[in-house]
């Protein structure tokens, strides 16, 4: 039957004919056609239900009546009082405006809420039927709209198979616009590697209900695709439970849920509200949205009181604020699949919070596996992307351990493109990837690792910098003992200028700041010394620069200056001995001092003789002992590193790269075939310089 249903594929697009006539974007097509395409799947469910009860309550239209409200699947008083359909109101174009706006007054409460007929100006639209109406009455394209519509009969066909159509649907609207919730859409042959993954690891119990979760389950084709999937594969009853702050969206898969046994989707955003605060799920599945920012939210996140957010990703993805409430809603013995772009693999560094993020989870031992699926299997994207594969409880051979599975190459190129789709996963080689899973052993496209493997040091230092020769002027501080007898080193030699002087491009010496005046400027424009100290020395003296080499310190005892062809600091002795003192920094301080009210204000400048000190970081391998990391670091330290340095902080940080694991180097040729083609290509050039002389 359900090869029959696709049939009506081709007529549920017809009615896009009418809105191409009247001006309407393609990109448009789904906020006008969600509404009527639900309310036709509505209508038959309805009318199939309504057909099968009456046959338990004969005459007993009362009865009847009661006990279908009490279904909870939904109730209009037009189609199941008074067996009036869509179709019955359009065969008269005079009263239809009436008979329509009553037809979608005589649904139940919850039904108007989700096709958006009582809209308030607080209410959320959801499908907003009433404005997509009231824009088509204005175009003058209503009733032909909704007659073309009723002409779909889709009440021969179950549930089933209704959901089946509705997704083909909801896929083709992916196609026509990025801008819609369904720009996430999840591959029916995704959805079903999702689903064996599960199956394939769930344990043999069929009494107790399977909970199956997705925070982000839009239409719930993800959702609902699963636990379909899941039912052909076991006999175990299940629930499912979705969440989503797409209006349009949101009302689809509500009225999905209203027509499956125990389902309960909620409207409200994941990250700002905790719609399911009391229950933890056997499995949850989603595809949250990537490269989406969360700045409109960051307060409230940053709020959060729940404890389920250990860190945050940078503000212009969100893609891991999802999987962190996902884990946090995942049971003790959870099994979890996350669709994610490539950045949740490796981007921020060691400190960052998408590399804390990875190490909290690796650090739990949730992660079992990371599966690269095909480029071009997405209807909107040909990016790479990836499943995160979450158990909360692995087996014993398993624990500290995860799997890369590079299933790039296993894929069957489509006939025909659909949208940016070109491929797909077929059964053999998702079964190819089920059972590399289930074996959890190094092949051609895959890999098992200890997850220390993909930890990694962040250690800075401070590095002492040397002049040419090797020298450091700190080498040349003194060294004392401290109170406990430890021996530090001096920070600084402190020097007392008589003068400070710059050497122009021509090679002439400029005094720029003697100990008790100042000869290049005038300070009677100033009102107070405090303000020529702010507005001129200050800023002066912060401007000084050593490493241009035009830069003089004249004391009692000698001359100091930076050599930059040498890269060391000079010092010069009143009797004309030069000494380098090594790689150093000269530093230039200004100060203005009141010392009391009878005591003149002065502005003093001092000058110091510092090492010259550079902060670097370098990557380190990762061991998860304290004492061999320690060794690690050192070793490396003693292997790369040749100038003196000092440890400061050091940060672990977690990375996975797929082409550091999966790297193919490319093959090069022969020297001997290059050369052969090299000498055919030489004689070929020299015939044809013949031929034209």
């Amino acid at each position: 039957m359900s090869i029959n249903i696709l049939q009506y594929e081709s007529k549920v697009w017809a009615t896009a004919d009418l809105l191409i006539g009247a001006g309407i974007k393609q990109s448009d097509f789904p906020k006008y056609m969600m509404p009527f395409f639900a309310l036709i799947m509505v209508e038959s469910r309805l009318i199939r239900e309504a057909t099968e009860l009456k046959k338990d309550f004969e005459d007993d239209v009362d009865s009847f009546i009661e006990e279908f409200i009490e279904s909870g699947i939904g109730y209009n008083d037009y189609v199941i009082r008074q067996g009036k359909t869509l179709a019955d109101i359009c065969k008269n174009d005079k009263s239809f405006d009436t008979d329509f706006h009553a037809y979608l007054k005589s649904f139940d409460l919850q039904t108007r809420s989700l096709f958006g007929v009582d809209r308030g100006t607080e209410e959320e639209k959801f499908l907003d039927i009433s404005g997509v109406s009231g824009q088509l009455k204005k175009k003058r394209v209503l009733f032909d709209t909704v007659k073309k519509w009723s002409e779909i009969d889709l009440t021969p066909f179950n549930n089933s198979e209704i959901t089946t159509l509705e997704e083909h649907i909801k896929r083709k609207w992916a196609d026509i616009s990025a801008e819609t919730a369904g720009e996430q859409y999840t591959p029916d042959d995704i959805i079903a590697l999702i689903a064996e993954l599960i199956a394939d690891k769930l344990p043999p119990d069929n009494d107790r209900f399977l909970t199956i979760y997705d925070p982000t389950c839009g239409g719930g084709n993800l959702l609902f695709g699963v636990e379909d999937q899941i039912k052909t594969r076991t006999d175990r009853p299940t629930k499912t439970y979705g969440e989503d702050w797409s209006d349009s969206l949101y009302a689809l898969a509500k009225i999905e849920s209203r027509f499956r046994t125990d389902s309960d989707i909620r409207y409200g955003n994941t990250l700002t509200n905790l719609s399911f605060s009391d229950k933890q799920f056997d499995v949850v599945v989603a595809n949250p949205p990537y490269g989406v920012d969360w700045k409109g939210y960051k307060a409230d996140i940053e709020n959060d009181q729940t404890q389920r957010f250990h860190d945050y990703p940078s503000i212009s993805d969100g893609q891991f604020l999802f999987t962190q409430h996902i884990l946090s809603q995942l049971d003790g013995d959870g099994l979890g699949v996350v669709v994610h772009n490539g950045s949740t693999l490796f981007s921020g560094d060691a400190g960052s919070g998408e590399s804390n993020i990875r190490k909290w989870m690796l650090d739990n031992d949730w992660v079992e596996a990371i599966i690269q699926l095909p480029t071009d299997e997405f209807f909107n994207t040909g990016i790479y992307t990836y499943l995160w594969v979450f158990n909360k409880r692995k087996p014993a051979d398993r624990t500290d351990h995860l799997m890369l599975i590079n299933a790039s190459e296993l894929f069957r190129p489509l006939k025909k493109s659909k949208g940016k789709k070109r491929r797909e996963m077929d059964p053999p080689n998702r079964a190819i990837i089920v059972q590399t899973l289930a074996d959890f052993k190094d092949t051609d496209i895959a890999r098992v690792f200890p997850k220390w493997h993909f930890y990694y040091n962040r250690q800075a230092i401070i590095l002492t910098n040397v002049d040419d020769e090797g020298r450091s002027f700190e080498a040349q501080l003194p060294v004392k003992k401290d109170l406990l007898g430890h021996e530090t080193r001096a920070k600084s030699r402190r020097l007392t200028p008589t003068w400070i002087r710059q050497t122009d491009e021509s090679g002439n010496e400029t005094s720029i700041i003697d100990t008790f005046r100042i000869t290049t400027v005038d300070k009677s424009q100033y009102d107070s010394l405090n303000d020529y100290f702010l507005e001129v020395i200050s800023p002066m003296v912060g401007k000084l620069d050593y490493r241009e080499g035009n830069l003089h310190v004249g004391t009692a005892t000698g001359t100091y200056w930076y050599d930059t062809d040498r890269e060391t600091l000079m010092e010069e002795s009143p009797d004309g001995q030069q000494k380098a003192l090594g790689c150093g920094r000269i530093v230039i301080k200004s100060a203005y001092k009141k010392l009391g009210k009878k005591s003149p204000a002065t502005i003093e400048i001092t000058v110091e003789l510092t090492p010259d000190y550079q902060k670097d970081y370098e990557v380190v391998a990762y061991d998860p002992h304290p004492v061999q990391n320690q060794q690690l670091i050192d070793a490396f330290m003693a292997r790369y590193v040749t100038r003196p340095f000092r440890y400061v902080e050091n940060m672990v940080g977690v990375e996975l790269n797929f082409n550091k694991v999966f790297y193919q180097p490319e093959t090069l040729r022969p020297i001997g075939e290059i050369l052969n083609d090299l000498a055919t290509l030489n004689a070929e050039l020299s015939a044809l310089e013949n031929d034209l002389i």
